[in-house]
């Protein structure tokens, strides 16, 4: 196993400007590490890149979902007129509306999927806010009760537990910006939750990678990482979250969680790129051009970010 130091430089006109400190873990197709930055035993919020395993317990739960729902379960969509529909057709199946939701009232995330709603003359919404189609999952799980938020409530200790054997062990909870419960986990278990999506030995989390694979578009969007990198490395799984975190399984098995330590997500790109270099995985243009976009002044390029592994003199 190499130790190495991870870091994003962000250049401007040949000097740099910022950089941002990374912790990682890298685990090898079997399981066992690859590589390290950092403190692998961490403890991390995992936030939205914990949201497959709570799409396993909303299954396990009973929810009936079709495939693109279970995607749109496990996203952070940019509330894409594709994703709004996915998430009210999941609620209108189960007798549900977008007014049933627990999540806070917000905006889409996409740029061009907020000019396009503030144009159609909405404002902030339950259903355009990024986690709404977990919320909706979580709901139908839970029979449509409104206190399915509640920590106590069967369905977010089933949560709880999902994210204790997948990811964990589970080290503590707050409240997520949506208004879930929130779960702390060491940075390694978050490397174990993307292995585990890599090699699914478990039937329920092996048809959540198989509908993120299939729907990338869903779990995301247009231009953002974790859609981007699904679809230009057919055979992966990732998903981004909040504060710099980022979990993933590449085609061959091979699993990574990251962590920003000053929760700049235009870091996970760069070193996304960096990790993927180090393991010997090509990546395409178009995933290059997302994942680390040039640093621009009057809208022409005059730096880059750029993702770096170190390797310690001990490690």
């Amino acid at each position: 196993m190499a130790t190495v130091s991870a870091h994003v430089r962000s250049t401007r006109g040949g000097l740099v400007e910022s950089v941002h400190e990374v912790s990682l873990v890298v685990l090898r197709p079997d399981g066992s590490p690859c590589l390290t930055a950092g403190d692998p035993a961490a403890p991390v919020y995992g936030r939205s890149s914990l949201k497959p395993a709570q799409t396993v317990a909303v299954l396990r739960a009973g929810a009936d979902l079709t495939d693109d729902e279970v995607a749109i379960a496990s996203a952070s969509h940019s509330g894409e007129p594709v994703h709004l529909a996915t998430v009210t057709a999941l609620l209108a199946r189960h007798g549900l509306t977008p007014e049933h939701l627990g999540c806070v009232p917000d905006l889409p995330l996409g740029a061009a999927a907020m000019r396009q709603y503030l144009a159609a003359g909405h404002g902030p919404t339950p259903l355009a806010m990024n986690c709404s189609g977990k919320h909706a999952a979580m709901l139908v799980a839970a029979g449509g009760d409104p206190a399915y938020l509640d920590p106590a409530h069967p369905l977010q200790q089933a949560c709880r537990a999902a994210v204790d054997e997948l990811a964990g062990p589970v080290l503590g909870a707050s409240v997520d910006g949506c208004g879930a419960p929130a779960f702390v986990t060491p940075l390694d278990g978050l490397a174990r939750l993307a292995h585990a999506l890599a090699r699914p030995a478990d039937p329920v989390v092996a048809r959540v990678a198989a509908a993120m694979r299939a729907r990338p578009d869903l779990v995301a969007g247009t231009g953002r990482l974790d859609t981007v990198l699904m679809t230009e490395l057919p055979g992966a799984v990732a998903k981004s979250g909040a504060e710099g975190v980022l979990v993933a399984a590449l085609p061959d098995g091979t699993a990574l969680a990251a962590k920003v330590h000053d929760g700049a997500a235009r870091a996970l790109g760069p070193i996304l790129l960096a990790v993927l270099d180090a393991v010997g995985v090509p990546t395409s243009d178009g995933l290059r051009a997302v994942a680390a976009p040039p640093v621009v002044g009057k809208g022409e390029p005059v730096g880059e970010m750029r993702g770096s592994l170190t390797r310690d003199p001990d490690g």
